[in-house]
């Protein structure tokens, strides 16, 4: 091995290896249920050797692709690195991914292979026969299998395929400005896309995030969002693999155990998205949520209604920011600019607001935030096997977010809502985080998610307001206290519609509440709505 250009996971771990080749970079948390998994940088790049001539021995050749069926596993990461030393291509996927969804994406994606943890082997077994491509599938055997792995045709352990010894492969991937991963788009408004995600990209954005967010070379970031999702992969892993820091993960994201986690793991900061805030926030107050290590929060999506009271409460600083796979990126650090905003663009980006006609926006005004490189050169997204698409999101150069926001006359960016998913009620647009942070207080729910429905007035662009809930208790749970609530802190135009009750917010790989999923169920099971009894 010799020192190289970091522009690709395999440099980066190769040189990593001469420097500081014992460093724990990586651990994912046992839970209590079983051992902590652990990576060096050593055992990163002989596992990642390892598991590249896997990859060969299957067929794969550079540029191929494969998928990634797991949740958060070091072997997950493992195969980035043995994609990046073999020139594959690796696909993550939601393990919960089932059905029609699952093998769209398996499908679109092109997938010559799945790297399957044992327990994602029944969606997979489903959908196995609609997928011409897909030739074999290699499982990852874990402590929550339910069934052995001879119960299903063609599937073959990876621990029995691994060499014993470590084979010496030469880096295959050496166009920075090729593909490293396709990864999907949250898919809450449609079809997921495959983001033709770069090796320079990758390596890019993991190296400036030390700085965008605040990061100093002995923090300990910790993250349960999914390695599926860009978040996790650069803001937590990414980030550490390129500067030294020693990363914590979680299997899956549990709000009950994030401050003890933090305390054990002595992690001095974590990631959260959207609804994570509120849930957590939702959490019973306890006399010690201030006695944690964790100096400063990573947020996307900190309602402004519990932006202080979040930062009081836990003794922590919230660096806030706004950013999609595709790229665009503002950031807000600590303590700078107004609470509630996402910050200015980063330094490489500039950005407008415009009008439904493509029109700038003067200041205060809301309208789609659009960002090109600051040398004004157009902006590229490739979606894998989608031109029309890619073309739509990079119109005239300018990369559009699909997201409308306002600008404040310092510079200061605002999100307002999604693009077409604003909630218009009785003539006004209506704000859901106060109203989620009211019934989160209210010491009734373990989540809550305010959302519109088409209103039934009929009345065009109406939408009447709901709030979903999981109750805290299921057995004497009365919806009238939530509407109780709304009354009794709220304005009337913000009291909700309806409360609907579900056991879970259905959530991407990345927490964001699946809204289309929540209104099929607010359709299909009204037995589960309740109105406010006068």
């Amino acid at each position: 091995m010799s020192t190289k250009p970091e522009t690709t996971l395999a440099a980066l771990i190769a040189n990593r290896v001469e420097t500081m080749p014992d460093l724990d970079v990586l651990t994912v948390e046992g839970a209590g249920a079983r051992p902590d998994e652990v990576r060096t940088y050593r055992q990163l790049w002989e596992n990642g050797q390892r598991l590249a001539q896997v990859l060969i021995d299957q067929g794969l050749r550079p540029g191929d692709h494969f998928a990634l069926l797991m949740a958060n596993h070091v072997e997950f990461v493992d195969a980035m690195v043995a994609a990046s030393i073999s020139g594959t291509v690796f696909v993550p996927i939601d393990p919960r991914a089932k059905g029609e969804k699952l093998a769209f994406m398996l499908e679109q994606a092109q997938c010559r292979g799945v790297i399957a943890a044992d327990y994602t082997l029944d969606n997979l077994e489903a959908v196995r026969g609609s997928l011409a491509r897909l030739s074999w599938i290699i499982a990852l055997e874990t402590d929550e299998g339910g069934k052995p792995l001879s119960d299903f045709r063609g599937v073959v352990s990876l621990r029995a395929l691994l060499p014993a010894h470590v084979p010496d492969l030469p880096v295959m991937a050496r166009d920075p400005a090729g593909a490293m991963q396709l990864i999907f788009t949250s898919g809450t408004t449609g079809d997921p896309k495959g983001i033709v995600m770069t090796h320079q990209r990758y390596c890019a954005t993991s190296a400036a995030v030390s700085a965008l967010f605040g990061y100093v070379p002995d923090d300990r970031p910790y993250s349960g969002l999914s390695l599926t999702h860009a978040n996790a992969q650069i803001v937590t892993l990414g980030a550490s693999l390129m500067a030294g820091m020693r990363a914590v993960l979680s299997r899956r994201f549990t709000k009950s155990r994030l401050w003890d986690i933090a305390r054990r793991y002595r992690c001095t900061t974590f990631t959260l998205l959207g609804g994570m805030t509120t849930a957590i926030y939702s959490e019973p107050t306890k006399p010690d949520d201030a006695d944690n290590p964790v100096r400063f929060v990573i947020s996307a999506g900190m309602p402004a209604a519990i932006w202080n009271a979040f930062e009081e409460r836990f003794g922590v600083g919230i660096v806030e920011f706004y950013g999609a796979a595709e790229g665009g990126i503002t950031v807000k650090p600590r303590g700078v600019g107004p609470v509630g905003s996402i910050g200015r663009p980063v330094p490489v980006l500039q950005h407008r607001i415009v009008d439904e006609d493509g029109d700038d926006c003067a200041k205060g005004v809301p309208g789609e935030l659009l960002f090109r490189p600051v040398d004004g050169s157009p902006f590229n997204v490739e979606y894998f096997g989608n031109p029309e698409a890619s073309a739509k999101k990079c119109k005239d150069g300018w990369l559009h977010m699909g997201d409308v926001v306002r600008e404040d006359e310092d510079g200061w960016l605002f999100f307002e809502y999604r693009k077409g998913g604003g909630i218009r009620h009785n003539g006004e647009f209506i704000n859901p985080a106060p109203i989620e942070k009211v019934i989160a207080e209210s010491g009734t729910v373990e989540d809550v998610y305010v959302y519109g429905v088409k209103a039934a007035s009929g009345a065009p662009g109406e939408k009447d307001v709901v709030a979903a809930v999981v109750p805290k208790r299921t057995d004497d749970f009365d919806p009238q206290q939530v509407f109780r609530a709304c009354r009794a802190r709220l304005e009337a135009s913000s009291v909700v519609s309806w409360v609907q009750v579900v056991p879970e917010i259905p959530k991407t790989a990345s927490e964001k509440p699946l809204e289309r999923y929540l209104v099929d169920m607010f359709e299909g099971q009204p037995g589960s709505v309740f109105a406010e009894r006068a």
